[in-house]
């Protein structure tokens, strides 16, 4: 016998059913059930609706129920879809001098910059960066967020992005969110590789990849399509490799310059993510292609840079999911609601825009089709926050945070 559990009364349950994956939406377009329930079977969904039609079908069935006092707006649980919460040290120097009108460059002269955190990432064990990494993942989870992808990225050699993806992997285990591992060691050329930055990428495409299979440590490949990372003919036959071996890709692109989102459609990539410096062509682009467009506003926030032009995107057909970008360096917060909200409010995003960016559309950008959605056959996670009025969740900018989690059919 299943373990069945009925959770309500629910004042509003948003399920998120029947909106497209592609373009603009509207709030009118979200449904809504009123005093509605959530039956579950095991770690799914088994049927969302009223709750007293659910609560006369529960009793006949030898079901859990937990019945809620006060108002409730349940949602499905948060994806984070862009994360780089792997990771040791601080960079907190790194922000002072960015916001003392240091560049780039002098940063990195002065001991800072990504280097400094692979330098710190590859001092600490297996042990000790899967325990960060749990840490990290759990805050995210008592704030709703269910399902975490985590890059590698901070290790830059075969030896050391092997133990950042068994961190990832072992603290899979030990958090009960979701974690969606994700190879980033095409990040940047490391300082200690005296070769091109081909042979660079060369080495972990024949080195590496066959490990992360054997191993089962990732299904996704990531790169950093930028003028201080990777060019996008330097770029292109590592994603043939990539792809040749079933990987699934995504790309850190179009963050200063163009060019890594055509890489992405080329390709066929999952998601293309950042594109802080998209215009008319990349957008055009994006919008007419499978790929998800996948907003940073948190590294916007870090280095007070445009946002994504999301407005844009979705206004030209696209799919829009939300990411926090959380990592050491320009995006530290790891807020995704309040980052959200505030990229909501300087592009203009609806309210269903934005709880589809930060459910089902960023499920699409990881390639889940289980989640993201409150209905029949999905994994039961959701939130259930302290409110009678969904419009409360990002009003208040973040602020207000569930007080219930629940992922896989339990509460957290």
């Amino acid at each position: 016998m299943k373990n069945l559990k009925l959770i309500g009364p629910i004042t509003q349950l948003i399920t998120l059913d029947k909106l497209p994956l592609k373009g603009a939406l509207e709030e009118e377009q979200m449904e809504i059930l009123e005093n509605a329930g959530i039956l579950i079977a095991d770690e799914k969904i088994l049927e969302v609706g009223e709750f007293a039609v659910l609560l006369e079908k529960a009793k006949s069935l030898n079901t859990e129920i937990i019945e809620l006092k006060g108002d409730f707006v349940a949602m499905p649980g948060w994806i984070d879809c862009h994360t780089h919460i792997c990771f040791g040290g601080s960079r907190a120097k790194d922000f002072e001098m960015r916001n003392a009108g240091k560049s780039y460059l002098e940063i990195a002269k002065a001991g800072g910059g990504i280097w400094d955190t692979v330098t710190q990432t590859r001092n600490l064990s297996q042990t000790k960066l899967a325990e960060i990494t749990t840490t990290n993942a759990n805050r995210h989870l008592r704030e709703g967020v269910t399902s975490i992808e985590v890059k590698s990225g901070y290790g830059l050699n075969v030896a050391e992005e092997l133990k950042m993806l068994r961190a990832i992997q072992q603290a899979d285990q030990e958090t009960e969110a979701d974690l969606v591992p994700t190879c980033l060691a095409a990040h940047m050329k490391p300082r200690d590789f005296e070769g091109s930055k081909s042979e660079y990428l060369m080495l972990i495409s024949e080195q590496l990849f066959p490990l992360l299979k054997s191993e089962n440590l990732t299904n996704r490949i990531d790169s950093f399509i930028e003028t201080s990372a990777f060019s996008p003919e330097e770029i292109e036959s590592y994603y043939e490799k990539a792809k040749d071996l079933g990987f699934d890709l995504t790309v850190h692109a179009d963050q200063f310059t163009t060019g890594g989102s055509e890489v992405a459609v080329k390709f066929g990539a999952k998601s293309a993510d950042h594109l802080e410096a998209s215009g008319d062509k990349e957008i055009e682009l994006l919008a007419k292609s499978e790929t998800i467009a996948v907003a940073l506003p948190g590294a916007s926030i870090g280095l007070g840079c445009a946002y994504t032009p999301a407005r844009k995107i979705l206004d030209q057909g696209g799919s829009l999911a939300i990411g926090s970008d959380w990592n050491p360096g320009s995006a530290p917060m790891g807020d995704l609601v309040m980052q959200a909200s505030i990229l909501a409010t300087f592009e203009k995003l609806s309210t269903a825009e934005v709880f589809a960016a930060l459910t089902f559309r960023a499920a699409a950008a990881l390639g889940l089709e289980d989640r993201g959605k409150l209905k029949a056959g999905l994994l039961a996670d959701f939130n259930l926050f302290p409110t009678a009025n969904f419009q409360e969740i990002l009003y208040h900018q973040g602020k207000l945070k569930p007080e219930q989690v629940w992922k896989r059919g339990s509460k957290i």
